[in-house]
């Protein structure tokens, strides 16, 4: 199977979201790189979709590279995820490019002061929300008075598209989620948990200033994405995003539409997600998120799926599907268990949500996150299901007959994902991976042996390896392509803290740089 086109017949990509053109996905292969858009360079503390992104896709596009894959680009929440989002739709607004403000005379030139003196080597969230957020009230409120009129037909529009799909709730949640001191849904006062139609009525009276400021900044961030994608449609560079499996119990989708999950009125699960314990956690890993209710989901057509899925695609050209064995089989833990150990497997919904989202969208391009325990029940979903897995190469290189030839045509290769450390901390073992020395001798021997090049260049053996590959898709970590170290790791899973914070510098991916990516995808046929 190829990577075809991403619903470019089936999804449209008309309106306020839509491409100008969809791209063609063909079978020839291709490279690129991984990169959250926090981690773009830019003057604000944190990357934004504006500029910088768009001179991003231009550099990108003349490394030969032609596959830009990010994070899910949902607000965050404590901790900073991008795999907690506080929607399954909306968009983060510490993404917005606050110049663009200005340019439109939403904001003046003076008011991005407070935006001065922050890190440019690291984002530091608390620092950026408060004085970001504050802005963007500002330039809505300029909005609402009169400011850049001729945007409102185009944010009428917006609002007309989305509200009842999604946008309204969002607000709403948000709205009500300040009044509660940012505490999670399930510990707001029962009449607004509960959604009772008396006090949902008041908030929007008493509040629609708030609510329609939340409105706003949406409508700025799918403006500016629209034009992000637009400009990597005309370079050449897809968008390869990412969907999580689970949506976080303190979200707006949760609280809004409580029976798709395994929790009662008041937001308290039965069970929620995890995996078993294996060789890397005895206790397994307990993460949480509420279960979905495969029967309520199979009753109404898989509806909230496919329109989750076909929101996705409006954004982006490529999906990649996070835990994508949990549609097989997830491992269940009763709510309040201490650890994931006294969880148990129960079926998922197999094919039939895959099929409901395909008869209804088309043949939608999916990349299924197979790592870890894959079963052979995995596997066959998806072969059947005709989609690409993931061949990691930090976790192949050292296995005793590893053959990189072997590499499956329908496959992502990497050299590292965004969990993993850069390969040159990998190598060295310099991170925080729990790893015998031994462990990283013997690591060490078969990689050099394997790969070639020395303990200084082994980031670009292992790029060489993936673009080689018979992979149809050749990702590299930006920070590998730097030959960084783990000071520039971007997660650490099950580390609190201190995580998303690496940012990309100026002058980094530098023509050098570009020049040699460039040979290696021509060298390669990618």
């Amino acid at each position: 199977m190829h990577i075809e086109h991403p619903a470019a017949h089936a999804v449209a990509t008309s309106g306020p979201l839509g491409a100008a053109e969809p791209h063609a996905i063909t079978s020839h292969r291709r490279a690129g790189t991984c990169m959250h858009l926090t981690s773009l360079p830019g003057p604000h503390g944190i990357g934004e979709i504006g500029r910088d992104a768009h001179a991003f896709i231009d550099a990108m596009a003349e490394a030969g590279l032609s596959v830009w894959q990010f994070l899910p680009t949902g607000p965050t929440a404590f901790g900073d995820s991008p795999y907690q989002p506080l929607s399954a739709y909306a968009g983060n607004p510490m993404l917005i490019e606050l110049r663009a403000l200005v340019e439109l005379g939403l904001l003046a030139e003076d008011d991005l002061r407070p935006m001065e003196g922050l890190p440019a080597d690291t984002v530091d969230y608390g620092a950026a929300i408060g004085p970001k957020t504050a802005l963007l009230n500002l330039a809505a409120k300029h909005f609402f008075g009169g400011a850049a009129p001729e945007l409102r037909p185009e944010y009428e529009a917006f609002v007309g598209e989305y509200d009842a799909e999604w946008l309204h709730d969002y607000a709403l949640f948000r709205t009500l989620k300040s009044l509660h001191d940012q505490r999670p849904w399930p510990e707001w006062d029962a009449p607004y948990r509960r959604r009772e139609p008396a006090a949902m009525a008041s908030v929007v009276q008493e509040h629609c200033e708030a609510i329609r400021a939340i409105k706003f900044a949406q409508f700025m961030f799918y403006r500016q994405w629209r034009a992000l994608r637009a400009h990597a449609a005309k370079r050449g560079v897809l968008l390869f995003g990412d969907m999580p499996i689970y949506i976080a119990l303190d979200c707006a989708d949760a609280w809004a539409y409580k029976a798709m999950l395994r929790i009662d009125t008041d937001g308290v699960p039965t069970h929620v997600a995890g995996v078993p314990p294996d060789y890397f956690s005895e206790d397994g890993q307990l993460w949480g998120n509420p279960l979905y209710d495969w029967e309520h989901h199979a009753q109404q057509g898989y509806a909230w799926w496919i329109a989750r899925l076909r929101h996705t695609m409006r954004m982006v050209d490529i999906v990649r599907i996070d835990h994508f064995r949990g549609f097989e089989a997830y491992w269940a833990v009763p709510f309040g268990a201490d650890t994931a150990r006294d969880g148990a497997w129960e079926p998922g919904p197999s094919d039939a949500v895959f099929d409901a989202m395909r008869d209804a969208l088309g043949d939608i391009p999916i990349v299924a996150e197979d790592l870890g325990a894959i079963t052979d029940a995995v596997d066959q979903l998806r072969l059947r299901q005709r989609m690409p897995g993931m061949s990691v190469l930090q976790f192949l290189v050292g296995e005793p007959g590893f053959d990189p030839s072997r590499i499956e045509v329908d496959s992502v290769c990497y050299t590292g994902t965004h969990d993993n450390d850069t390969t040159l901390g990998w190598f060295h073992g310099e991170g925080e991976d729990v790893r015998s020395r031994e462990q990283v001798e013997h690591m060490q021997r078969a990689t050099l042996n394997l790969a070639g090049g020395d303990a200084g260049s082994v980031h670009w053996s292992l790029a060489d390896m993936a673009f080689e590959s018979r992979a149809c898709m050749a990702i590299v970590p930006m920070q590998d392509f730097l030959g960084l170290g783990s000071d520039a790791r971007l997660n650490t899973p099950g580390k609190p803290g201190g995580n998303w914070r690496w940012r990309l510098q100026p002058g980094q991916f530098d023509a050098a740089m570009r020049d040699r990516i460039a040979s290696l995808s021509q060298r390669t046929g990618r």
